[in-house]
């Protein structure tokens, strides 16, 4: 099975068997081939290594110490691997064949074998392989954007989407930098349900919600009577994971104490629950996410440096909505649809009088402040030809404090100002111009014209 090197990455063969004699003749005979070979001798280290890292093939002798050949195959829906699994076994018969199919076994090898066999069988094994992620891959690439709810087609979102496509498939762990609001969580979310964990759980904590005191134990779990009122045992959240996705968002709030029994838990894969003297491996990957600078609190000593590099290993920043606001039609209408579909009523109609209000502003809450609007408003106006943009109510004058917020920090001419005070005050009186005309103090006909301007201007629709 002669393969271009200088193309073709090597094929990652792990070879289990007790004895070292086949061991050592399957070593060589792959290596001359130019593959990239592991031996172990039992089936307990064979589920090590398929922990800790990726395997192409896996050549299993079903007779095995500690861990048996069939409990191996027996533990695939648990292991983070698409490897194919050949195995071998001296005391072949067909219901053994059978049984190690149905458990996920690529194709059965009864020794003794000659080499032209083996390398047949691994050939066949590797192609098919191949097709599979690239379908998998395929298949990702086909769909318009990334599972988890995430929206936008601005050029900061298709690099977002980049990213997740090429960090999902892999065991990195990710760290998420963003704003409040900006959908940290949702990026969590497609990460691992486009990776191969995603039909194990995805386990979210926000790590500022939970009381330090409590959050240990939330965590890494407990035993009866550990503390007051630990009534029974219970697993933790990172148990909960095992096979899946742990989301840790606003993992800067992590006190000192916490921040080092995660570490050691990323270090040895293996937890220790509150009042346990025993550990018990675990298998998950971690996401976390904040909204401040790790870096800065490291160098103010509130943050691990050892814990941030163990987390910083794929970083991923979301951008902020002020950042893609060529995305906020199509967040309203995605808004505007799922809340309608939601409460069954009938959405208002966005015009674009409103949708220009809401491309001018900032949105410090980001995604989440734009979301609760519509869905207000979902509320507010069902089945309305319109709705007022009125997303700030702090009191009565915080519209034109933020009105003028935004003119002062955009540097405003004059001109705009007016037009945008002026389109807030028919939007606040559901486009009636008397009356907006009486508010403002001006002639209705003033209104009109100014409406004609804004169109020829191409600020208004028609």
């Amino acid at each position: 099975m002669d393969r271009d090197t200088d193309h073709e990455p090597p094929t990652r063969v792990l070879v289990v068997d007790d004895d070292p004699t086949i061991r050592n003749l399957l070593r060589d005979t792959l290596e001359d081939q130019d593959h990239d070979v592991t031996v172990v001798e039992d089936g307990q280290s064979a589920l090590n290594v398929l922990h800790a890292r990726d395997v192409d093939v896996v050549l299993l002798d079903l007779n095995l110490p500690r861990v048996s050949g069939m409990n191996v195959l027996a533990a695939l829906p648990s292991l983070n691997t698409d490897a194919q699994f050949i195995v071998m076994t001296a005391f072949g018969t067909i219901s053994s064949a059978v049984e190690a199919m149905k458990l996920g076994a690529y194709d059965y090898l009864t020794k003794p074998f000659d080499e032209d066999e083996l390398l047949r069988v691994l050939e066949r094994a590797v192609s098919e392989l191949s097709m599979r992620r690239e379908l998998h891959r395929l298949r990702f690439e086909s769909r318009e954007r990334p599972p988890g709810g995430l929206v936008g087609r601005a050029p900061a979102m298709e690099h977002l989407f980049g990213m997740i496509n090429r960090v999902a498939p892999t065991r990195a762990t990710v760290l998420i930098t963003g704003e409040t609001g900006s959908g940290k969580e949702l990026v969590a979310r497609a990460i691992h349900e486009s990776s191969p964990r995603a039909r194990h759980p995805f386990v979210p904590v926000n790590c500022s919600a939970i009381p330090g005191t409590l959050l240990e134990a939330e965590l890494f779990g407990h035993m009866k009577g550990a503390f007051t009122g630990a009534v029974q045992s219970r697993k933790g959240l990172i148990e909960e994971a095992h096979g899946g996705t742990l989301f840790l968002d606003e993992i800067s709030t992590l006190s000192q104490d916490v921040q080092v029994k995660l570490l050691r838990v990323l270090q040895e894969r293996k937890i220790q629950r509150v009042g346990s003297p025993e550990s018990v491996p675990v298998d998950f990957r971690l996401v976390a996410a904040t909204n401040t600078d790790l870096r800065s609190l490291v160098d103010e000593g509130a943050f691990r440096e050892d814990l941030f590099f163990r987390l910083d290993v794929f970083p991923v920043d979301v951008p902020p909505l002020r950042e893609r606001t060529s995305d906020i039609p199509l967040l309203a209408q995605h808004f505007l649809t799922r809340f309608a579909r939601e409460y069954e009523i009938e959405p208002p109609k966005l015009s674009t009088g409103t949708l220009s209000r809401m491309m001018a502003y900032t949105w410090p809450g980001n995604v989440r402040e734009l979301e609760n609007f519509v869905e207000r408003s979902v509320v507010m106006y069902p089945g309305a030809r319109s709705f007022p943009f009125d997303v700030e109510r702090r009191g009565p004058t915080s519209e034109a404090a933020s009105l003028l917020e935004n003119a002062l920090d955009g540097d405003w001419p004059l001109a705009r100002l007016e037009r945008e005070y002026i389109l807030a005050m028919l939007e606040r009186n559901r486009w009636q111009k008397g009356a907006t005309a009486e508010v403002l103090g001006v002639d209705r006909r003033t209104i009109h014209r100014k409406l004609q301007r804004y169109r020829q201007d191409g600020v208004l629709g028609a």
